[in-house]
């Protein structure tokens, strides 16, 4: 079979690390009513900061033609493009089509699996036990999860900032080919474990930087455990409903809400290009198996990036990058930073999705693609986000790695 890159085989979009995040604690009842307000905010500041008259004419006419070249050299089938810059306006604009078969031409109220973006959410999940006390960063995994390999020298914290060195799952050639001979599939968390478990570590905690979806799922079994809750009952009662995200879900199995585009990948045995619309999301469990809209994942950019779910101290703590290897590009808890962006990517079969956030200028951007397909070993919405920001944040050019094959 082709072997497939172990970034793009479901790292869910490895746009350059993964980290999570540390925290201390308020009482439970108090973070959830600071949470609202804050939310209650942020809604203020959306009806109010972008002018509806967009970027004025020059950039508008300059992002249409980048966006549209990067779009036909890439072979994207569909792009949703959302940019907001408080004082200045806002770009907001859908091209090409959702479905290759029908030409059903591609809208902005789609919904679309986001891929590792999840990671955003489950981190923020982990963080709120941080706040209510429950749990500690640096406590070792294996005082949550037994037979992890090294798991008594391994911590929260090293999971969650992609620093554990345990072998990532989806880069296992088994796994590879049990997903792709049928991706229909449910995998268990545990499942999906014992496919990374099966190789020796590869550095010790700490010592290095390397995305592994591994972490991810060990860290939606640690909020199971502590918190007594399924991982996605979990982050709907403590993320989406203080953050107000009413179109963002954690999905049981194959399930999709209408509308959503049809979604594209060559990550099949024989290289073809394949139709990923309805694959079973289970093998990403807590690393990357969400669902959004672009209306949800506007908000969530300045949420994550701000830390309005979270004390500050433990927003400090995610915040705290570490290098990853490729210049311009460092991890926290869970979330990234590239060129001043703050947020995360996103990749799965079919679909990509970047959510960032510009704390300088109070900008947004979020790329909702329905293709998975690298160009020349870019990530498509790589391209069409260093595009956009080479346009409308010179100095702050979004520019994410090759990713390692």
């Amino acid at each position: 079979m082709r072997r497939i890159p172990s970034r793009r085989l479901f790292t869910a979009a490895l746009l350059v690390a993964s980290v999570l995040a540390s925290m201390t604690a308020m009482p439970g009842t108090a973070v959830r009513a600071a949470a609202v307000d804050r939310a209650a905010a942020v809604d203020r500041h959306e009806r109010d900061d972008c002018p509806p008259d967009g970027l004025g004419p020059e950039v508008t006419a300059r992002l249409d033609e980048a966006v549209e070249d990067v779009r036909r050299q890439a072979g994207i089938p569909g792009l949703v493009v959302g940019l907001w810059m408080p004082g200045k306006g806002n770009y907001v604009r859908a091209t090409g089509v959702a479905d290759t078969t029908t030409r059903r031409p591609m809208t902005t109220d789609q919904f679309i699996r986001i891929g590792s973006e999840t990671k955003t959410f489950t981190v923020t999940a982990l963080l709120k036990l941080v706040d209510d006390r429950r749990i500690r960063l640096d406590d070792p995994i294996s005082a949550y999860v037994r037979g992890v390999p090294g798991g008594d020298r391994i911590t929260l914290r090293h999971l969650a900032e992609m620093r554990s060195g345990l072998f990532p799952y989806s880069a296992d050639p088994d796994f590879v080919h049990d997903l792709l001979s049928d991706p229909s599939r449910t995998f268990t968390p545990q499942q999906v474990l014992a496919y990374g478990f099966k190789h020796p570590n590869t550095f010790e905690p700490g010592q290095e930087f390397q995305y592994s979806n591994s972490n991810l799922i060990l860290l939606g079994l640690v909020i199971e455990k502590v918190s007594g809750q399924r991982l996605a009952d979990f982050i709907d009662r403590r993320v989406l409903r203080p953050a107000r995200l009413h179109h963002t879900l954690f999905p049981e199995g194959t399930e999709f809400p209408e509308p959503h585009p049809r979604g594209y990948t060559d990550q099949t045995l024989d290289g073809e290009v394949a139709d990923a619309t309805d694959w079973n999301p289970s093998w990403a469990w807590a690393a990357g198996a969400m669902i959004s809209d672009l209306h949800d994942l506007r908000r969530w950019a300045r949420i994550v990036a701000t830390g309005t779910l979270l004390r500050p101290q433990t927003q400090a703590e995610r915040l705290r990058t570490l290098p990853t290897g490729y210049p311009g590009t460092s991890y926290g808890l869970g979330i990234f930073k590239s060129g001043g962006w703050i947020g995360h990517n996103g990749s799965i079969p079919g679909y990509e999705s970047v959510t960032v956030y510009l704390p300088s200028q109070k900008a947004t951007l979020v790329l909702m693609l329905n293709t998975d397909r690298t160009y020349e070993g870019r990530e498509p919405s790589s391209l069409v986000a260093r595009a956009i920001t080479e346009i409308v944040t010179p100095d702050n050019v979004y520019d994410r790695p090759v990713p390692p094959r």
